[in-house]
């Protein structure tokens, strides 16, 4: 996924921004901003043993919602950083930048607490994800309706289903997922994607607006841009 930093402007944040685009990655310090609480234990996506205490994952829920994300850095115009990589929502407060420095920030060796007790380590690497992802593939009709949500908005709509559905398909509330009486339904922000599952390969079928016909109505689509691609996208794909 692709974005973009945005400074503000009058504060000398030219000068700040000199010899950024020469690093490669940047720690974005950031603010869970839609996060109103915080709780002491939180059950993570990886975890498969129960839930954990929030200072032992990476969950937004946290007592100060501050949140740490590594960006490939592409390419600095004025007072905007180009990105890729990213894993944060739009207009997310940015706190801080750091540059990342490989022989500092990585230690592929180091110990991760519980979740080496999840699954094997992949080939004795020590580096390896845990648990090995999901084959995730779209039918014709999915892989066409992500395309067009994509083109309309810019919003990489199959590369957040395959992030998700590459952990599996087990409900989950952080991934939003949820069992149906004709297979599952994953929630990506305002999307719902239909996906059935067979053996540890995941099939995404069909993809739905979140919205309910009655909320798409002429006049709130066009108070909003983003209920007026609810609208279209209901036209063309009306199921």
């Amino acid at each position: 996924t692709s974005g973009r930093i945005e400074l503000y402007p009058g504060r000398n944040f030219e000068h700040a921004l000199a010899d950024v685009a020469g690093w490669e990655y940047l720690w974005v310090i950031f603010w869970f901003h839609l996060n109103s609480s915080w709780r002491p234990k939180v059950l993570p996506p990886r975890s498969v043993s129960g839930r954990k205490g929030v200072f032992a994952t990476r969950a937004p829920h946290r007592p100060n919602p501050i949140g740490l994300s590594a960006v490939r850095v592409g390419r600095v115009e004025a007072l905007t950083i180009f990105v890729s990589e990213i894993d944060m929502l739009d207009a997310t407060p940015v706190l801080d930048l750091k540059p990342y420095v490989p022989y500092t920030d990585a230690r592929p060796a180091a110990r991760s607490g519980w979740l080496e007790g999840e699954a094997s380590r992949a080939a004795g690497d020590p580096a390896a994800d845990p648990l090995p992802p999901w084959e995730v593939r779209f039918a014709a009709l999915a892989a066409e309706q992500a395309a067009w949500v994509e083109a309309q908005t810019g919003f990489a709509l199959r590369a957040r289903i395959e992030a998700a559905l590459a952990l599996g398909p087990e409900p989950h509330p952080y991934r939003r997922i949820r069992r149906e009486a004709d297979g599952y339904r994953l929630a990506v922000c305002d999307w719902r994607v239909r996906f059935s599952v067979a053996g540890r390969s995941l099939s995404v079928l069909t993809i739905a607006s979140g919205y309910r016909p009655a909320q798409l109505c002429a006049a709130a689509a066009e108070a909003s841009p983003t209920h007026a691609v609810h609208r279209r996208f209901r036209a063309v794909w009306p199921g």
